[in-house]
């Protein structure tokens, strides 16, 4: 039986000194999202069920192309955020590392596509 204190049994569990940041980031990113998503809804809502040359003309004007790339900058950005949390707190091993890298690549992967589709639309 090992005698044991709560100090010696907690050395190397401790903070990883990230989760403060971590949390500003999810903050700052979530506050940023109530007033992009409505925003977004709004101007996406204006160009939905036009032809194809209208929604053209219509994202070839700067603010609904910024909202729409911020929207889903900060989107990808925020779901990045809560899947390496919602992984790290339900995986262990290996498979937490894999699942981490692969939902971080998704991320990235879906922002780029999001934002290489808003840019075509506006050029």
């Amino acid at each position: 039986m090992a005698y044991m204190t709560d100090r010696k049994r907690a050395e190397g569990l401790g903070s990883a000194k990230s989760g403060t940041r971590h949390h500003w980031q999810m903050m700052i990113s979530s506050v940023a999202l109530i007033v992009l998503v409505p925003l977004f809804v709004f101007t996406f809502g204006a160009a939905l069920g036009g032809t194809w040359e209208q929604t053209v003309i219509y994202y070839s004007r700067p603010f609904p192309v910024i909202v729409a790339a911020l929207t889903i900058l900060v989107a990808m950005l925020h779901f990045r955020g809560g899947v390496q949390v919602l992984i790290e707190d339900y995986t262990r091993g290996a498979a937490r590392r894999w699942t981490i890298i692969g939902a971080i690549c998704v991320s990235y992967a879906l922002a780029a596509a999001g934002l290489f589709a808003v840019i075509g639309l506006a050029l």
